[in-house]
């Protein structure tokens, strides 16, 4: 099975606690590890302020993920965070 890099950030409400935040984190991580995601690394980026405002936000926290998986596992992290009310918004890009 062929994997690829891919990087994944998305934006969290500014609102949202720490203990949010590391439970998404924690979340995230375990639904990439169950299907079949590798070499998983996490990176806190902090809170910024926005280039526009989204849903009349100013500042967003931002997350990094990268991992090494198959294009069917990218499909099932952006659903999630599709329907994740904390989530503003979430870009992935394929590294190689």
């Amino acid at each position: 099975m062929n994997l690829n890099q891919y990087e994944t950030i998305y934006i969290l409400k500014p609102d949202v606690t720490e203990a949010v935040n590391l439970e998404l984190v924690h979340y995230y991580k375990s639904l990439l590890k169950k299907n079949g995601g590798q070499s998983i690394v996490v990176q806190h980026r902090g809170r910024r302020h926005l280039s526009y405002n989204i849903l009349q936000y100013y500042d967003g926290i931002y997350v990094q993920v990268n991992y090494d998986s198959n294009g069917h596992l990218v499909g099932i992290i952006e659903k999630s965070m599709r329907l994740n009310e904390n989530v503003l918004r979430y870009l992935t890009i394929k590294k190689s």
